[in-house]
């Protein structure tokens, strides 16, 4: 049977080396942090009256990577791997931007984190999809976080959602 070397971890291993290095190890689970940045979300009120939605795939995904503050070792795939922030204050006063995302994607979106480097914004959608937002348009990072975060880490070039 065939085997490949990321068959005993989640993550293959540069990404997993460069989430460890920030501070995550499996069953990482801050549960506590989370549910704050879901209520201080859901306590933010734009001026114009926009809310941030917050649902089980986004509180999940806080508190396994939240504060983490990832930066890749070695080049990228396809572009340069991304250094990341994981925490969803960064998208604090999105709430228009992500609401409008997930119109237009029929779905709910809430903030996740940034990319430090290039400003953009990382969000994730009810079903667990990533996304990040920047000045050139909205990119498709992956089906779920665990995908993302490995495409961002390894440097494999996103989907583009919109142009700019």
């Amino acid at each position: 049977m065939h085997t490949d070397r990321t068959s005993t971890t989640r993550f293959a291993v540069p990404v997993d080396a460069a989430l460890r290095a920030a501070g995550w190890q499996p069953g990482r689970w801050d549960i506590k942090q989370a549910e704050i940045w879901a209520d201080a979300l859901r306590d933010h009120i734009s001026p114009a009256g926009h809310r941030h939605a917050v649902f089980p795939a986004a509180v999940e995904a806080w508190a396994e990577f939240g504060g983490l503050h990832i930066t890749p070792a070695g080049p990228g795939r396809q572009i340069a791997p991304a250094s990341l922030h994981i925490d969803p204050l960064h998208g604090l006063h999105m709430a228009r931007t992500l609401g409008d995302l997930g119109r237009a994607l029929d779905t709910e979106v809430s903030p996740l984190g940034v990319e430090p480097d290039t400003q953009a914004l990382l969000a994730i959608d009810s079903e667990g999809r990533v996304y990040a937002l920047d000045h050139t348009g909205d990119w498709y990072l992956g089906p779920d976080i665990d995908r993302a975060l490995a495409g961002l880490v390894s440097g494999r070039e996103p989907v583009r959602l919109t142009a700019g």
